[in-house]
């Protein structure tokens, strides 16, 4: 089978996390660049890829690079890329998203056009036609400049890989499903740990939890794009991940994760999403205000997304809810606490310094990971104090 220089984007400040998961699938990495990961792979890691990675958001199929100062090198350049390989006669081809960092072309619009107008005189010489119908199958492009470097791919997934499937209704300030697993990655929770966020809004990170636990593959039940590029990729390919992973879903396992949210109507929304997953009898779900958050047990792990202004609307609310979440937290007897906020002096107001702060882009919006360690718990035969 063909091999292909895959591209995996994500969110900044998550190549890390997402270059273990790809290196975990079986694949070489050829590159990690801030925002995506670069690896080797065939047909069939372009259907692993798409239907296993928890953290990447789309996957790419690099067509080429080059150098471009001008408008004019941008034509030629992608001109000269072997267009006919990937799309066929009646495919409806397009420049998707352009995006350009530091370099001398800049206008994704004009990016844009000046490349359809390439592609189309580069089909026209591959198919000896002077006009295409594009009634077929879509074939949307993706292009990164960075320092005049021109890197060309085709879209394999379509909607962004955040979107399992499950999350139909969501809260205000939803957190992305890929992001919620990064962050969970980003912590030595497993499913044999209590997990509890106290803001759990429509459900996001205990149902991605959940799905972790049971090792049910984030794509598994949805479409994309490339399903229908029959001639690079068979639906044998895709059939093929797509039962390995539905057989290595763990059925039967114990776990326990807990979603506590002030608003009744978004218990209820979680509750739907969590049942659209199929975890809905791993998660328990309970309208509760973060004021009364305890536990019994000891050695639990909080991850969560507490406001920080855009569900409040009212800063100046902020400082004593986060005092309230210090208090709280400080209660819960040897339980870590990581917690993703776009307020810059959360610590102060928690009232302890974080052991470790990564810092993580949502989007546009600089966001702070802060990682509270709790100690180890003793090994399983010393647990019978707990």
């Amino acid at each position: 089978m063909v091999k292909y220089e895959l591209i995996a984007p994500c969110h900044f400040g998550l190549e890390s996390v997402l270059k273990k998961e790809i290196t975990d699938l079986g694949y070489d990495i050829t590159e990690v660049t801030d925002g995506r990961v670069s690896f080797e792979g065939d047909g069939d890691a372009v259907c692993r890829a798409n239907i296993c990675l928890r953290t990447a958001e789309r996957i790419l199929i690099k067509v080429g690079s080059f150098h471009a100062e001008s408008f004019e090198d941008l034509f030629q350049g992608t001109r000269a890329l072997p267009w006919e390989e990937y799309i066929p006669e009646n495919g409806k081809f397009w420049v998707k998203k352009a995006s350009s960092v530091k370099s001398r072309l800049f206008s994704p619009s004009d990016i844009q056009s000046i490349m359809k107008k390439a592609m189309v005189e580069k089909m026209k010489l591959s198919y000896h036609k002077e006009w295409f119908s594009e009634d077929g199958q879509d074939y949307p492009v993706r292009v990164f400049i960075l320092k005049d470097e021109v890197t060309v791919a085709l879209d394999t997934t379509g909607d962004s890989l955040h979107k399992r499937g499950y999350r139909r209704l969501e809260s205000k300030a939803p957190i992305a499903e890929n992001l919620a697993a990064a962050l969970i990655m980003l912590t030595p929770w497993h499913g044999d740990r209590i997990l509890v966020d106290p803001f759990c809004g429509s459900g996001t990170i205990p149902i991605e939890a959940a799905m972790m636990a049971a090792n049910i593959a984030p794509g598994v039940n949805r479409h994309f794009t490339a399903e229908n590029w029959t001639h690079l990729i068979t639906k044998k390919n895709w059939d093929d991940v797509r039962e390995e992973a539905r057989e290595e879903i763990v059925t039967d396992v114990q776990v326990d994760i807990q979603g506590y949210d002030i608003d009744p109507e978004m218990i209820e929304i979680a509750r739907i999403n969590a049942r659209k997953a199929g975890v809905e009898q791993m998660i328990h779900f309970q309208a509760r205000d973060i004021a009364d958050l305890s536990h019994r047990k000891k050695y639990g792990f909080i991850i969560t997304n507490p406001p920080y202004g855009e569900r409040i609307g009212e800063s100046a609310q902020l400082p004593a809810l986060y005092r309230t979440i210090g208090e709280r937290y400080a209660a819960l007897d040897s339980w870590s606490m990581y917690l993703i906020t776009g307020l810059e002096n959360a610590e102060k107001y928690i009232g302890r310094k974080a052991d470790r702060n990564r810092k993580i882009y949502n989007g546009m919006l600089k966001t702070y990971f802060y990682q509270f360690m709790g100690p180890k718990p003793p090994r399983r035969g010393d647990r019978n104090h707990e």
